[in-house]
């Protein structure tokens, strides 16, 4: 069976394209995010996602460890899609979403980026009431987009995985959806 690693910005539209494709695919969605909160529930370190990033780095890496490893046993049986972010941008920089120690233990087998024009990103966050959104200029949300694509293709060469780019264009849901059907397919 197949991990799939699907990764977009803000705003990109990942989760939509996502769960309309979710419809047809016979994959489990996986939020990683999830799956770490679970892990350290069950180990009694953290309530919810904000007491995990209180805990030590060398714990947080072993919650991330035990994430990627349940998800690729879970792989065994079924196809997965794994919702995370390819890199997280921070106020000192961007960190991968994917660390090396993660990319050992989950092993994927194709990375898919859900990408948009930076300023649809931006009047999607604009639009979007019902999250909180960064407010960020036309080039940070390009500079994100790049960092994205870049950082997925260190972690391909490091798993021999692919990376598939899907645009996500405004009143083009249909495209993008029937794009990454066939990519998975």
């Amino acid at each position: 069976m197949k991990v799939v690693v699907i990764a977009g910005i803000p705003g990109s539209g990942s989760t939509t394209v996502l769960e309309n494709a979710l419809e047809i695919l016979e994959y489990t969605h996986v939020n990683y995010g999830d799956v770490m909160l679970t892990i350290a529930q069950e180990m009694g370190l953290a309530d919810d996602r904000d007491s995990i990033r209180k805990l030590s780095p060398d714990v947080q890496k072993e919650v991330q460890r035990k994430a990627a490893k349940n998800i690729r046993e879970r792989s065994e049986e079924t196809n997965i899609i794994v919702d995370t972010h390819c890199t997280i941008k921070t106020p000192h920089g961007f960190l991968p979403g994917l660390p090396k120690w993660v990319l050992e233990e989950l092993q994927p087998d194709q990375f898919v980026l859900i990408e948009a024009d930076g300023d649809e990103i931006i009047l999607r966050r604009i639009n979007d009431t019902s999250r909180i959104r960064d407010v960020e200029k036309l080039k940070d949300i390009n500079l994100h987009q790049q960092m994205n694509r870049a950082v997925s293709m260190a972690y391909a060469a490091l798993t021999g995985a692919t990376v598939q780019i899907i645009m996500n264009h405004d009143n083009r849901l249909d495209e993008s959806v029937e794009k990454i059907i066939r990519t998975l397919e």
